[in-house]
């Protein structure tokens, strides 16, 4: 009997301290709007994209850290702006060859992988938001971007932490279909609200000056759900503007910027 007492208290013991395990790593977002545009890199000097300016917006609590995904030559999918990496174009290059070059603070260019585990490690408050960037080789390739990188984030667990944008309409509509439950924002402002909620997207992130142009487009959006995001906004004035008009999500170069408005 005594054995068995001993027992029910061990196992009383190891599932509260599970219980506290999960409580403790349960995702709890961050409050502010506050984007980091390629991750918290411009007051320290860092690589835009770089692991380091994403561990920067994680550790100064933003609400989420923006990156983008391309693809190489053989399929591997790294994270890098701009079509070409040091005068190479991306998609025509394998990875092997663009990872030679580092980047400025001696990191080698990331894997969309690594960059990926990176941003869930000792991290439940910042999103990861990821831009998956159109082929430059054809439609059907920016198609098969997207399903490996929602496949790839789907295996790392990740998908509760990701929340995926594009210019390509199709790309985030591809990315519905694969995982209907999926956060996404469309960047380009050639969609109506309207249209946006009926085919399941759940984000408007268009350019601030579309939003100044149309301030309709702030109410529509409040009155049917959807998420409001603008880009790439880096002076006072205009985040005085979007703090004031309610935006879910702002996002910047100058993220300690924003976070002083806020404070104001």
């Amino acid at each position: 009997m005594k054995k068995i007492y001993v027992l029910l208290i061990a196992i009383f013991i190891l599932g509260c301290s599970l219980a506290k395990k999960t409580t403790t790593n349960a995702i709890r977002f961050h409050s502010n709007p506050v984007i980091a545009h390629r991750g918290a890199w411009k007051k320290n000097n860092l690589p835009e994209n770089s692991i380091a300016a994403l561990k920067q917006a994680i550790a100064i609590k933003c609400a989420g850290s923006e990156f983008d995904v391309r693809m190489t030559a053989d399929d591997s999918l790294v994270v890098n702006h701009d079509p070409h990496y040091n005068t190479l174009e991306i998609e025509k290059t394998n990875y092997t060859d663009l990872s030679t070059f580092k980047l400025s603070n001696g990191e080698k260019l990331p894997t969309l992988k690594e960059y990926i585990l990176a941003g869930i490690e000792n991290n439940n408050a910042t999103r990861l938001v990821c831009e998956i960037k159109p082929s430059g080789i054809s439609k059907e390739r920016g198609i098969q971007i997207a399903a490996k990188t929602v496949q790839l984030i789907q295996e790392l667990k990740a998908q509760e932490m990701v929340v995926f944008i594009s210019f390509d309409y199709d790309i985030l509509k591809k990315i519905m279909e694969l995982n209907p439950k999926a956060s996404t924002q469309y960047l380009e402002d050639d969609k109506s609200i309207e249209q946006l909620k009926k085919d399941g997207i759940s984000g408007a992130d268009y350019h601030f000056s579309s939003f100044k142009d149309h301030p309709e487009w702030i109410k529509d959006a409040k009155k049917n759900n959807i998420t409001l995001n603008a880009w790439t906004v880096n002076n006072a004035v205009d985040m005085d503007w979007l703090l004031l008009n309610g935006f879910n999500f702002i996002t910047t170069n100058e993220p300690e910027l924003l976070f002083e408005r806020i404070k104001h």
